[in-house]
């Protein structure tokens, strides 16, 4: 049941969110469409069966069933629904056939720049309403780093403290995993460890491991300590006295200074009991036969002994800061198709389809992780419809770039064809990506 119910979370998430990016994404071929003086006969979010649908003015607005996409229908363009019946009659002044190639250009972009936009405002709107919090890199290298699978496989070690990435100062501890770091060209840490200074180099398709769901916490993290800051009402903890400011010193005679070590014994005892050493108020106490809960968990909330620095950002100042965070995400693809392409990246490990998108989300309903992820997916569905496969706006732009250019225009008949192929393409993308999510769930 919770798990089905963390499905329905994910799918409602992702269906939410690519329906307004979608919505917004045809509705700027709208738009510009209109300005031009073109009809248009039809504005639709989702495929057909059609749900519903209404009727203002010329056009015919509905709800598709099928709901990863959504489409305009601009009279006198060859589209995706391949109705070619214009083609009989001469063309008129509303049609798209009839307006200046470069008014079809923009109308072609209308989509694309209507992602971009909403991409920019989203994160705008995040930085200028959240600010920005991060752990900075003296507060990092206090206690160093924790590292888990990923990062051990790399070379980094627990306690390691960073002190450069690619041979550059860095500020936040986040920079230290961001995409340009694990996506750029023979991109390397600098690790101080013991009296040692040494390099740990990042493999050219390292990033391939974070394609699976929960990689990057098997990375690494800042180390910590912690104190107890609350009880939880009928746990272990409570009935054998644990108290909030308690600082635990010992689990069954291990040592306790950092959390990541709480976390580690607790994970590998199977006995249902043990005994806590902790220090209270300068005084050191035993408390025995300490129950463990669900999941061998202690039963206490914690809180990092961390400063998190934090950044307020005026509108103004956001602007540039958002504008800079949704443009990331673009050059992030570029560079990620860049290697795909040269053979660094398995595509199979390295894309997801709407089912990878999903668990992207997450299995809680977490707004600011929603507008996030959708500020995300509204740059990468800008650059996807840029790519020059010809049933996406990026072949439109092609083709009309090389009119204007070359003075000439491609043939209804070509572009028919081109479309039939385009479609095949995608088609072929689309299951492809659905049939990889499936086998990285089973495999």
């Amino acid at each position: 049941m919770e798990q089905l119910t963390s499905g329905l979370i994910m799918a409602a998430q992702v269906l939410l969110s690519l329906s307004i990016l979608v919505g917004l994404h045809e509705f700027g071929h709208l738009i510009a469409a209109k300005i031009f003086g073109m009809r248009v006969e039809k504005f639709s979010i989702g495929f057909p069966p059609k749900i519903f649908g209404f009727q203002h003015g010329e056009t015919e607005y509905s709800l598709g069933a099928i709901p990863l996409g959504g489409f305009v229908k601009i009279s006198g363009m060859v589209d995706e629904s391949m109705d070619t019946e214009y083609q009989k009659q001469e063309p008129q002044p509303w049609e798209y056939r009839s307006k200046p190639a470069w008014q079809r250009l923009i109308v072609m972009l209308g989509g694309i720049f209507a992602n971009i936009i909403t991409g920019i405002l989203v994160f705008v709107i995040m930085i200028y309403s959240l600010g920005e919090s991060y752990v900075s890199k003296e507060e990092l290298n206090k206690h160093g780093i924790v590292a888990y699978q990923l990062g051990q496989e790399l070379g980094l070690q627990t306690g390691d403290r960073i002190l450069k990435v690619n041979g550059h100062e860095y500020q936040k501890f986040s920079d230290l995993k961001g995409p340009e770091v694990l996506l750029g060209d023979n991109s390397y840490y600098t690790v101080q460890r013991g009296e040692e200074t040494l390099k740990v180099f990042i493999p050219g398709d390292f990033i391939e491991k974070f394609a699976d769901e929960g990689a990057a916490d098997r990375f690494f993290e800042p180390r910590f300590p912690f104190e107890i800051v609350d009880i939880m009402k009928g746990s272990g903890a409570e009935k054998v006295g644990l108290e909030r400011g308690d600082e635990i010193v010992k689990l069954n005679d291990q040592p306790i200074q950092y959390f990541y070590q709480l976390k580690g014994y607790l994970a590998q005892y199977d006995q249902a009991t043990l005994n806590l050493e902790i220090l209270r108020k300068g005084q050191l106490f035993t408390l025995n036969n300490l129950e463990l809960g669900e999941n061998n968990t202690l039963g206490i909330y914690h809180r990092p002994l961390l400063e998190i620095s934090y950044t307020d950002y005026s509108f103004m100042e956001s602007i540039p800061k958002g504008t800079g965070i949704a443009f990331g995400i673009i050059g992030t693809q570029l560079k990620a198709f860049s290697k795909m392409f040269s053979g660094e990246l398995n595509p199979v490990k390295s894309l997801s389809g709407p089912i990878g998108i999903a668990r992207s989300f997450g299995s809680t309903w977490d707004w600011t992780r929603f507008w996030r992820m959708t500020g995300l997916l509204s740059m990468v569905l800008a650059f996807m419809n840029l790519l020059p496969i010809p049933a996406l706006d990026g072949g439109h732009v092609v083709f009309l770039s090389f009119e204007i250019l070359s003075g000439h225009r491609p043939s209804d008949n070509f572009l028919e064809n081109a479309q039939k192929v385009g479609l095949v393409l995608l088609l072929c993308l689309m299951a492809f990506a659905f049939g990889n999510d499936i086998f990285k769930i089973i495999f």
